[in-house]
Order: structure tokens, then sequence, then C-alpha cells
């Protein structure tokens, strides 16, 4: 999608090249801001925030994204990315287990719907006669 410049020139995506220090910058940027929505991600499924979390999960895997875009991806080599990459994992492991018991929770909320929705189905079809006389 071309864009505008400061000038009123336009730029397409093949005509911009980043230096080295722009795509740096730029990955920077992109991984603070996935450990920011992966910090949030927390917060939403402690609070049991299944839309709000989907939604955050969404715009984690657009940065992502845009990080496999990149031309370069020589920040991932950095003590920096690596430190941002050691605060992600475990978060990242404990959204995945808290994630698993929702799930887990879920199917036996739905089983125990279906046994109830089955045992009043075969309550109700048998032939119960309410007009019967004792």
């Amino acid at each position: 999608m071309p864009d505008d410049d400061a000038k009123g020139e336009v730029k397409t995506e093949s005509s911009v090249q980043m230096s080295e220090e722009e795509l740096l910058r730029t990955a920077k940027n992109l991984w603070t801001n996935y450990l920011d929505l992966t910090q949030e991600l927390m917060k939403f499924i402690d609070r049991q925030d299944i839309d709000t979390f989907m939604l955050i999960v969404e715009h984690r895997q657009h940065l992502i994204k845009k990080i496999e875009a990149l031309p370069s991806h020589e920040y991932r080599k950095l003590k920096e990315f690596k430190e941002i990459a050691d605060k992600i994992k475990p978060m990242d492991r404990e959204i995945m287990y808290k994630a698993r018991g929702w799930l887990n929770k879920s199917r036996r909320q739905n089983n125990v719907v279906r046994s109830y929705d089955l045992g009043v189905s075969l309550a109700m079809n048998q032939s119960v006669s309410f007009n019967k006389r004792y």
C-alpha cells in the first residue's frame, strides 16, 4: 500500500529501503509491543475475560506477521532480544497452561449440560400420563 511522506511523495513498499538501524529499531518496537500484549494476555486470562483475551491474541498474531515480514532478523541475535524473549517465554507457558484449564473446564461444563439435557429428554419422552387417575 502506498504511503505519503512529508513532502507529499508516494512511496511503495518496493521503493522503500530501510537501513539496518531502522530495521533493528522497528524489530525492537514490534517485539516490545509483543511483550506488552503478552502481559495484557496474562491480566485477562486471570480475569477469565475470554473475549478480550481472544482479541489480544489476534493482535499478537498480527504483530508476528509484521515481524516475519521484516527483511532482516538480525535483532534476534542481540542480547536485547534475548532479554525480551526470556520475559515472554514463561508467560506464554503460563498462558497455555491456563488456557488448557479453561478448555477442560468448558468441556466438563458442556458434558454436564449434555447429561442434563439427555436426562430431561429421556424423562419427557417416556409416556408419562399426567391425566392418569390415582
